[in-house]
């Protein structure tokens, strides 16, 4: 399987990155091919709104950017994950950018590849979990119609081990 992983946190050695190493090390161990991108080092901008991808561009975004190595990687990836640091209540703004983007690619419907996605979320509060949590039902599970992995927070008990057996059982 092929998994993409997107890391929407600025800090190098936080919980979000303690999440991703345990999962990609796990899922790799067991035979599926993970890439992950930092979406907080890369050069994305927002996206205008211009509709060109809906037209002359035949589902290709006219900004040229480093989102382009995310859209080659999305075209045959099986499945996705997301992962943030909780910021205002949901995803750090450099992730939901790259949400933002993929109106591009997956409207109005996802490659027949993505099947899946999962969360991996951080945050100080145990109870600010909600605002990812609306994005990863309505944008993900309803709208794209992916099934989903679960949601898994820093906050959770034994939240490494937890993401060691969800990726032991793709």
């Amino acid at each position: 399987m092929k998994i993409l992983i997107l890391n929407g946190s600025p800090h190098q050695h936080g919980d979000t990155s303690k999440m991703i190493a345990m999962f990609k090390e796990t899922a790799e161990k067991t035979g599926h091919e993970v890439t992950v991108f930092n979406v907080c080092r890369m050069n994305i901008g927002g996206c205008i709104a211009c509709e060109y991808c809906h037209g002359k561009g035949k589902g290709n975004c006219i900004q040229k950017d480093e989102m382009q190595e995310i859209y080659a990687c999305l075209r045959d990836t099986n499945m996705l994950v997301l992962a943030s640091p909780i910021y205002y209540h949901g995803l750090s703004g450099q992730l939901k950018c790259v949400i933002d983007r993929f109106y591009s690619v997956l409207y109005p419907n996802a490659p027949e590849s993505l099947r899946k996605v999962a969360m991996f979320l951080s945050s100080g509060d145990p109870n600010m979990y909600d605002g990812a949590r609306f994005s990863y039902d309505g944008d993900f599970l309803d709208y794209l119609g992916l099934e989903g992995s679960g949601i898994i927070t820093n906050h959770d008990e034994d939240y490494l081990n937890e993401i060691k057996k969800l990726a032991e059982a793709l």
